[in-house]
């Protein structure tokens, strides 16, 4: 079993949704790994407006921020399950670099003109928006990797716990936690606690280079179930039942067209984050001395 949420929602049966994301050095260079603070703006996309309509309105506001040679960066998300919907997620050090971060887009007149004018123009392909904040949770994340330069899909399941039950979900992640480790997977993920935006809800973020780690996660699930024997795998469902109301998991593709990515993540892989653009194909040129399709030549 590669990722820790498909574990849980194989045993716990919850089917209730909630939003959520993860970035990593996504804000300052400086930053190394998982952002202690996240905050994720999420687009909820008119049907047909998805796709290439959205990457040339989302475009004018990476534009924007390469012109003023702004030090944060953020990274877009697509969906590929549930409703059309995009997430920008942004990470900071701290809410003071947060606050740092928006006061510094206030003062730039400029940016802000141009911010607000294509917000406006880019709300038309919209139905709703909303906003969440979060905070990293080291201890309950595990093989977090500090480098999404060449990861192009995430997986995001997002956990609403029972008031009162942060201990028992504390222990279950560390429960699950030892079990990877013993069985040796692939797993991966960094859990979040959210800050804002809701109450009592956990969010865990793995990283994907291709579908193939998909496939390899569900086939580290035996190893996995082994490893916890029996009696791990009824504590196990024992702690899901105690500490989550419900939850819900998704699959999510990075957007290098609408993403705002530093430049090493591009320099490392620049085919997926910068790729050349399509040549529009040059039309066949016209033989002048035949008639043209549809009409009669001269003289008729």
């Amino acid at each position: 079993m590669k990722k820790f949420g498909k574990v849980l929602l194989g045993v716990s049966m919850a089917t209730a949704a909630c939003g959520g994301l993860l970035a990593q050095e996504m804000s300052a260079p400086a930053m190394s790994g998982p952002p202690k603070v996240l905050q994720i703006y999420r687009e909820y996309l008119k049907p047909g407006k998805a796709g290439m309509i959205h990457d040339k309105s989302e475009s004018g506001f990476v534009q924007a921020m390469t012109r003023a040679k702004w030090p944060t960066h953020y990274v877009a998300l697509n969906s590929l399950s549930g409703k059309s919907r995009a997430l920008y997620l942004t990470g900071y050090d701290s809410f003071a670099d947060w606050q740092k971060d928006s006061d510094a887009v206030a003062k730039n007149a400029a940016l802000s003109a141009e911010l607000d004018r294509l917000a406006q123009s880019d709300g038309d392909l919209l139905t709703e928006v909303d906003s969440y904040v979060f905070s990293y949770q080291p201890d309950l994340s595990y093989h977090v990797t500090g480098d999404l330069a060449h990861v192009k899909y995430m997986e995001v399941t997002s956990f609403h716990l029972h008031p009162g039950h942060q201990k028992d979900w504390s222990d279950l992640v560390k429960l699950v936690m030892a079990g990877h480790e013993k069985a040796g997977t692939s797993a991966n993920w960094a859990t979040y606690e959210l800050e804002y935006g809701g109450g009592d809800e956990y969010v865990i973020f793995s990283i994907d280079k291709g579908m193939a780690d998909i496939d390899n996660g569900f086939a580290d699930d035996k190893k996995f179930r082994d490893a916890m024997g029996d009696d791990g795998m009824k504590k196990v469902e024992d702690l899901v039942a105690a500490c989550i109301e419900s939850s819900d998991s998704e699959l999510f593709a990075i957007n290098p067209k609408q993403s705002y990515a530093p430049e090493d993540w591009v320099k490392e892989n620049p085919d997926f984050w910068k790729p050349k653009p399509t040549m529009e194909a040059k039309p066949a040129a016209v033989d002048k001395t035949k008639p043209m399709a549809g009409m009669k030549p001269s003289g008729q």
